[in-house]
């Protein structure tokens, strides 16, 4: 049963920091070749998740032994470091799992509904790889519906809360409302970066922003929609030295901040969205240097994340809904053998010389509305009493009977 093969081994915030979780993290070309690599490894469907606080990979594997080789063959980070680090599930804990990650509950700022997208993301790339057959095609969606109906009937993902909002927040208290002619240089405007230029604007009334992007095109079109300013990375020393307050949100495979530019700098505070570090953790031991990094970013408690709490139940039960259609289309699918030689079987009958000399009523047209009454009686018997039994003869008596 596919069920039994179905694996999901990752690293995330629970018992790993974000200097171990930099090791294993999945950029798009390695993505790529894990993706191409897989099929040599005997698995047959599978997706790699890797955002700032977990790497995961999900699949269809002989073991989970096969999906930690191929992950670790494509990051940098040892094996050894990361078996000794890892969860496995299988079977079901891993279907919950993923039920779990899509609804916001496993994600180190409750109810952060990002990691929605990020699955997205990935299933996608998977996808035109040839990586998601119908066992993870099927899965994915009904984890995405779940998702769904949690975001729109609880309060999960309620009130304003993610890392880069937690990143405002956390200004606000270093600040203590001291940040009229703080100069702000935010480097990455990607995603991350793109969320958190907008909640400085709105939620810190901060407009004395730099936006610093390798792509210049993207920093400038963002720029220009918040009346922002930008500059070329040619002038990232010039703009270091200028700014009180430094936020990246890069995806740079290692530090394009280090101690060694801001030595000898005025007070600063830094503050790393990115995995792996895009800022040196040795510059946070400057005496003038504040750096805080995602997993400080998560401790900020928040009356919203109370609210939330509250609302896991309900998150909890739609859950298990949706599980169990899942578990359903999965019985259902292993009896497609079973339901098409059956059917295969009724509609048969109808060439059979001796069966019409008996029964010379059915020499007829084929009745196929009958035949699929009955191909589905014989379904919903096997989903409800899961025993082997001659479901062709019952199936025929069923037939007969009911012509």
């Amino acid at each position: 049963m596919e069920l039994e093969h179905f694996f999901i081994v990752g690293l995330n915030y629970k018992k790993t920091d974000v200097a171990i979780r930099g090791q294993f993290a999945v950029g798009q070309q390695q993505y790529t070749d894990i993706l191409t690599g897989a099929a040599a490894s005997g698995i047959s469907e599978l997706f790699v998740v890797s955002t700032c606080n977990r790497t995961e990979i999900y699949g269809l594997a002989p073991d989970a032994d096969a999906l930690i080789d191929l992950l670790c063959r494509g990051t940098v980070g040892d094996k050894t470091v990361f078996t000794d680090r890892c969860y496995i599930k299988q079977g079901m804990e891993a279907v919950q799992h993923l039920f779990a990650v899509g609804a916001g509950l496993d994600s180190q700022i409750l109810g952060d509904y990002e990691i929605v997208g990020q699955l997205k993301q990935s299933v996608n790339l998977a996808r035109q790889y040839g990586r998601v057959g119908a066992f993870l095609e099927r899965l994915f969606n009904t984890v995405l519906q779940s998702s769904k109906r949690i975001k729109t009937e609880t309060a999960l993902s309620g009130g304003t809360i993610s890392v880069s909002f937690a990143a405002i927040q956390f200004l606000k208290e270093e600040l203590l409302g001291d940040d009229s002619d703080k100069k702000i240089l935010l480097l990455g405007t990607g995603k991350i970066g793109r969320n958190t230029c907008k909640n400085l604007v709105d939620y810190l009334g901060s407009n004395q922003i730099t936006l610093i992007n390798r792509t210049d095109e993207k920093a400038t079109a963002l720029a220009f929609e918040l009346g922002l300013l930008t500059t070329s990375y040619a002038y990232l020393q010039q703009e270091l030295d200028a700014a009180d307050i430094i936020i990246v949100a890069t995806n740079a495979e290692k530090p394009i901040i280090t101690e060694k530019e801001l030595t000898g700098s005025s007070k600063k505070i830094l503050i790393d969205l990115s995995i792996p570090n895009n800022i040196a953790p040795e510059a946070g031991l400057l005496p003038h240097i504040k750096l805080v990094n995602v997993d400080d970013l998560s401790k900020i408690n928040d009356a919203t994340l109370q609210k939330r709490q509250a609302e896991v139940p309900k998150a909890e039960a739609i859950i298990a809904a949706h599980q169990q259609e899942f578990i359903t289309w999965l019985q259902q699918r292993t009896h497609v053998g079973v339901l098409k030689a059956v059917k295969k079987k009724l509609n048969e009958m109808h060439s059979c010389d001796l069966f019409l000399s008996s029964y010379p009523a059915f020499s007829g047209p084929i009745d196929t509305a009958a035949i699929q009454k009955v191909v589905n009686n014989v379904a919903l018997k096997m989903r409800q009493q899961h025993q082997p039994g001659c479901y062709y003869i019952e199936a025929i008596n069923d037939f007969m009977t009911a012509s």
